[in-house]
């Protein structure tokens, strides 16, 4: 079970990298409604994105190395924490949609979150949320 968390992690850790740090003009356009695109601000948030990308570059370098060294963390316990933390950094970024998503559905919200990609972004962090909780309770009991 750790090693199918490890390799999901790896996998949508990768895919953020990529779509914020090399695809990152075609993230800015998922959030930034096409009649605002020739701002300033659009090109800000493109560039801001590599940022996000960065971190999400080392997450993902950290669950494969995880994926590689299976015996640096052999304990129970401690691949329990390992998981609670990436449960705890996929949770984040659902956490801070909610607010959006629930303006969203009232006609607002700074970006779409309830359709498109930032609705499978939105839910996919929903649920590797929950694998990565669930094992590491797994792991616990």
């Amino acid at each position: 079970m750790f090693t199918l968390a490890l390799i999901l992690n790896t996998l949508w850790f990768s895919m953020g990298f990529y779509t914020f740090s090399i695809n990152h003009r075609v993230f800015a356009k998922v959030v930034v409604p096409r009649a605002q695109r020739d701002t300033p601000v659009f090109e800000i948030l493109a560039e801001s994105g590599r940022f996000l990308g960065g971190m999400n570059f080392a997450f993902a370098l950290c669950n494969l190395s995880l994926l590689l060294l299976p015996n640096l963390f052999p304990d129970a316990q401690q691949r329990a924490f390992l998981l609670f933390f990436f449960a705890v950094t996929h949770g984040s970024q659902f956490a801070f949609n909610v607010p959006v998503a629930m303006e969203n559905r009232r006609g607002g919200g700074v970006w779409p979150v309830l359709k498109g990609t930032m609705l499978f972004i939105f839910v996919t962090d929903l649920l590797m949320t929950l694998v990565n909780a669930g094992i590491g309770i797994a792991y616990l009991l």
